[in-house]
């Protein structure tokens, strides 16, 4: 089986260390585990289905079948009316590009049906949310309102002075947000005025870049 996560890592265009980060386990456990040839506890199996819900857990234990679920493949479509727009930009930096330069297309459309009802696809940078979202995933936003906030759950905003995606939390001002990161060894939460939001986006899920 460590055989098939390996092959699952390198498919995705992603680290083992980021894999090991994303189902929690230690520094250096998978690496071993792929260099030494030996295979993972079961409870691996979960956090991995979990936090890779493309990813078929027959083909992962058995070796039978595709690598990634039939419902759960990501692909690429040139048809307008098929998929949702992916724009080829940063969240963090660029992401102006899309509201401000209406002569902006998408570079295609992506086809992913978990998130099917997503406004939009697009890059993100930073580490501030991982485990959650790594550097260089991107990620598909549904535009929503402030109303709409449910505290403890991660969105994409664009303030007038930044870009960021984080967890909203409630501050102790009425007034604010409370933007939270995941990688707290490295980030700080940081409060903003709800008036400066310029547009908000709740972060249906992230994927490994897979074009």
């Amino acid at each position: 089986m460590i055989e098939r996560i390996e092959q699952f890592i390198k498919s995705q265009g992603i680290s083992t260390r980021s894999f090991e980060q994303k189902i929690s386990a230690s520094d250096g456990m998978i690496r071993r585990a792929i260099n030494n040839k030996t295979d993972i506890q079961s409870k691996w199996i979960t956090l991995i289905a979990d936090n890779y819900p493309q990813l078929s857990v027959d083909w992962l234990i058995t070796g039978r079948g595709s690598m990634l679920r039939s419902d759960q493949q990501a692909l690429v479509s040139y048809e307008p009316a098929i998929g949702v727009p992916y724009y080829d930009v940063d969240f963090i930096a660029g992401f102006e590009q899309i509201f401000n330069d209406q002569t902006l297309l998408p570079s295609h459309n992506i086809v992913f049906k978990p998130f099917e009802k997503a406004t939009l696809w697009c890059n993100v940078t930073g580490h501030s949310m991982e485990k959650k979202i790594n550097h260089g995933d991107i990620i598909a936003l549904k535009e929503c309102t402030v109303n709409d906030v449910q505290y403890g759950e991660i969105y994409a905003v664009v303030l007038d002075t930044i870009r960021t995606v984080k967890i909203l939390r409630k501050s102790e001002d009425p007034n604010k947000f409370r933007y939270v990161p995941v990688n707290k060894a490295e980030y700080d939460d940081q409060d903003f005025d709800k008036s400066r939001i310029i547009k908000i986006y709740e972060v249906l899920g992230s994927i490994s870049k897979f074009f």
